[in-house]
Parts: C-alpha cells; sequence; structure tokens
C-alpha cells in the first residue's frame, strides 16, 4: 500500500520500517487570508497523486519557548499515517503537546512505526498554536486548535479504512498539552462519537475563563501599542511573541499562571468547551468512553532545569510557589521532611500535572464511567520527569530531544515495551491489562512494575477537597 485513494484524491506514501507511511495530508484548507482566526474548513479536493512523502510545515511557534517559524507554507493543518497492509486495525490518533505555543507532529520522537508494527494505524497531526489556535480574538472562536483537532476527527472517520484503519475503533491520545487537549475533546459535544478511548498523559490543569483569556491577549496588544479590535491580522503573531517575561509584565490579576507562566490553554467558553473536563466527566459527558490517565512522579524537573533553578531552589522561591499555587494547603506539615527544593517540585507539579490528571480519573468515575490509572516512577536521567513517557510509549529511545531523558535506552527497552504493549492494548480492547481505577488502584510502571495504591498519597489528602475550575481573572 503506497497509494490511497481518499474522499477527496489520491496520496502516494512511501514504505518504511515494514509500514506505509503517508506524510504531510492536508485535512483542513490553510488558515490564512478570510479563513484566519476561523473555524477550519474541509479541504477541497485534488487531480492527479499527490505526493505524502514529506511533512507538513509547522504551525507558527511562540518565541516563549525558544522556537521560530521556519518553513514559509501556510498549509498547517495536516496529518500523517502509519500503517500496514492489513485491515480492520484500531486507531491510534495522537496530540503533540507543548504549552498550547509549540509543538509540531513532525518530530522524530513521534514517529509511529513502532507502534503501527504492534497492530494498529497510527495518526499524528498539527494544529493551531499559540494566539492563532488559542489566544482570544474579538469576533472568532475560541479554541480554535481543538476545533482544528476536531477536524482531524472527522477525516479520520471518513477516510481511516482506506488505509486500514476500522474508524469506529479510534483512541486518541496525547501527553502534556496535547492530554489536556484530548482532556477537553471529552468535554466537547462537537467532538461526540469521533472516538472510543482516551488515552491523557499528564495533562495540565490550566483552563482558562472568558475573562482571562481575553485580559491577556488585550494585554498582549497592548504591548505593541494596539487594539484587538482593530489589528491587522499580519500583527496578531508579533502579538503571541510579546508574550515572554522579557516583553510583558505579569500581572497578579491573572493568578498562578503569571508565576509559571502560562498565557495560552484552552478556554471554557460555554460553546466549543462548554465545562471544564472535570465538571463534563463528573456530569456523565464520557462514561461511554474508556480512558487511560496518568502522569509521572518527577513532572516539575524538567522545568526547574529548563528556569535554570535544579538544585539552586531558595526557601523564598518555595514559599512564593506555595502561596500562589496551593494557597492554605499544608504541605509544609504534610512533608515534614522535604528540602525547599523537594518542595518547590512537589507542590508545582502537583498544581499543574499530578491533580489535574489523578482528578480527571475520580471525575470520570463519578460520572458513571471507567477509567485506567497510572504513575510512571522509572528515574531516566533526570527521574521520572514530565515527557520520559513520550520516547516510552512510542518506542523511539535514542532519536528526539525527549530521548536524552532515557539515559541508557538498553535499561529502558523492557519498560518501553511493556508501555507500548499497555497502549495498544487500551486502543484494540478496551484494556491496557490491569483493572480499572476504583479510587486507589494504580498501575505503577517501572523496574519491575507494580499494580497497588495510588503512590502520592499524601498529595492527594492535601487536594481532596479541591475542585479545578476555568482560572478566573482576579480583581
Amino acid at each position: 500500500m503506497t497509494e490511497v485513494r481518499t474522499a477527496v484524491g489520491v496520496l502516494r506514501g512511501v514504505r518504511e520500517a515494514g509500514c506505509a507511511v503517508f506524510r504531510g495530508i492536508p485535512y483542513a484548507e490553510p488558515p490564512v487570508g478570510a479563513r484566519r482566526f476561523g473555524e477550519p474548513e474541509p479541504v477541497r479536493p485534488w487531480d492527479g497523486v499527490r505526493p505524502a512523502t514529506e511533512f507538513g510545515p509547522a504551525p507558527p511557534q511562540s518565541e516563549l519557548l525558544g522556537r521560530t517559524r521556519v518553513d514559509q507554507r501556510d498549509d498547517w493543518l495536516t496529518l500523517n499515517v502509519w500503517t500496514s497492509d492489513v485491515g480492520g486495525l484500531p486507531v491510534m490518533v495522537w496530540i503533540p503537546g507543548g504549552a498550547y505555543m509549540a509543538g509540531d507532529s513532525s518530530r522524530p520522537e513521534f514517529d509511529g512505526a513502532r507502534l503501527a508494527a504492534r497492530g494498529v494505524v497510527v495518526v499524528s497531526l498539527n494544529y493551531r498554536l499559540g494566539i492563532e489556535g488559542f489566544g482570544h480574538i474579538e469576533g472568532a472562536p475560541d479554541n480554535r486548535g481543538l476545533l482544528d483537532q476536531v477536524a482531524a476527527l472527522h477525516w479520520v472517520r471518513k477516510n481511516i479504512r482506506a488505509f486500514g484503519g476500522d474508524p469506529d475503533r479510534v483512541t486518541v491520545f496525547g501527553q502534556s498539552a496535547g492530554g489536556g487537549s484530548v482532556a477537553a475533546l471529552l468535554a466537547m459535544p462537537r467532538a461526540k462519537g469521533l472516538f472510543r478511548q482516551a488515552i491523557v498523559q499528564s495533562m495540565p490543569g490550566t483552563f482558562f475563563s472568558p475573562e482571562l483569556a481575553a485580559d491577556i491577549a488585550a494585554a498582549c496588544a497592548a504591548e505593541l501599542g494596539v487594539s484587538l479590535s482593530t489589528v491587522a491580522p499580519e500583527m496578531l503573531p508579533l502579538i503571541g511573541d510579546a508574550i515572554s517575561d522579557k516583553a510583558i509584565q505579569w500581572l497578579d490579576r491573572w493568578g498562578p499562571i503569571a508565576h509559571r507562566p502560562i498565557p495560552f490553554a484552552p478556554v471554557v467558553d460555554g460553546d466549543v468547551l462548554p465545562r471544564t473536563p472535570w465538571q463534563a466527566l463528573a456530569d456523565g459527558a464520557a462514561r461511554d468512553i474508556n480512558l487511560l490517565v496518568g502522569h509521572t512522579r518527577d513532572e516539575h524537573r524538567l522545568f526547574s532545569l529548563i528556569d535554570g533553578v535544579l538544585g539552586e531552589v531558595t526557601a523564598e522561591q518555595t514559599e512564593a510557589a506555595l502561596q500562589m499555587l496551593a494557597p492554605g494547603l499544608p504541605y509544609r506539615e504534610a512533608f515534614p521532611a522535604a528540602s525547599d527544593e523537594e518542595l518547590y517540585e512537589i507542590v508545582n507539579q502537583d498544581w499543574l500535572f499530578r491533580m489535574p490528571s489523578l482528578h480527571l480519573a475520580d471525575a470520570q468515575l463519578a460520572g458513571g464511567g471507567q477509567a485506567h490509572l497510572y504513575e510512571l516512577t522509572w528515574n531516566g536521567a533526570l527521574g521520572a520527569t514530565h515527557g520520559l513517557d513520550i520516547p516510552l510509549v512510542f518506542g523511539n529511545l535514542t532519536t528526539g530531544h525527549p530521548a536524552t531523558l532515557i539515559g541508557d535506552p538498553s535499561e529502558a527497552q523492557s519498560l518501553s515495551d511493556q508501555m507500548q504493549k499497555a497502549w495498544v492494548d487500551f486502543a484494540t480492547h478496551g484494556t491496557p491489562g490491569w483493572p480499572p481505577y476504583d479510587g486507589q488502584l494504580t498501575q505503577v510502571f517501572d523496574t519491575p512494575s507494580t499494580l497497588g495504591a495510588y503512590p502520592e498519597a499524601a498529595s492527594r489528602l492535601l487536594w481532596q477537597d479541591h475542585t479545578f475550575r476555568a482560572l478566573p481573572l482576579l480583581g
């Protein structure tokens, strides 16, 4: 299979590593000109055979994460497929992360060949990021990046059978902002019926109220001396780039995200995203969806390294984090033996990743659904930090930036095999190979792996009465 006829035209891919690969497939029209900041529109048919051998261009990237757009093509809304010549296979659709500001599906760590070799069709996709995808623009729909993902899932439903996939057995999975996107899709009426299973890896707890999103966007525009209601479209990427700790003053009225800082996230707008994922799942919105959700133990260590504070966190920094992220919670009493640095990491990772992921599993149970919970505790080069799960799940232990978190790949191979099998089994059968979460039961991935009570009991107790809501605009 190197040529496939889709609903809009014929594609020619390549054969690599025992499977057929199709790259850079458009699933929507380029969001430029009159389509910019609008909902994605179906791609127009083409004549002849369209090459599908190269990845599509990355969406515009925020300079906040040190990435700028190099490829000047504007057909950002593309996806990629890895498949075998077998028909009727389960489908796994990967949504990359990157703080809703950066990332694209072309990165080598997301190569789907090893997962596809285990008997699934793997799809990865690009979606609009930063102010293009998640910034609040007057007169435009919020959550354009999420709408792009829904458009890609509609493409999968309509076309994946031609690639050997079963459109009725689709699993969406993603990590970090990709995991947050999957959680959002669970809560979105527009995504209903487009997937049967969902895997949420280290989801961030940041979902914005419309007021907060609008205030952030207006402040960014003000840095350039313009109003978002009158700004020319070509200025908007510059406004997105204005969001940095050097170019904009992070305001106290933005609350915890000014501490992080986090300028973009899905907006609970009452339309595209009517409710937070936790509220939606607790109300039963995803009770018919099988959910696999979890996090790593040392989620924040990577960010401490990036921020330049690893090994140098002061008592003042720790106290500021406690007051901003967990006011009133007795962290020092709950972790009496923890150093300031350890406590700094714990409260940051609890607020941003660990407790949001745990509470998603709890919400699924409350809504009458089923979940499987996991934690990754295996020590890579930086402990069990954020992003360590990516090379383990894809089996790409020596390529891409996350592979540097592995250390010695020979030590990780057996664990990677185990996690790949669990993810594929879940996509195939709806179970990853261990019993469902019952409020405690957790699969702990390590060498060896174990099954038992949720390991982060002290953090869980601190956050048991917390409700994750859309972050408000303060004052």
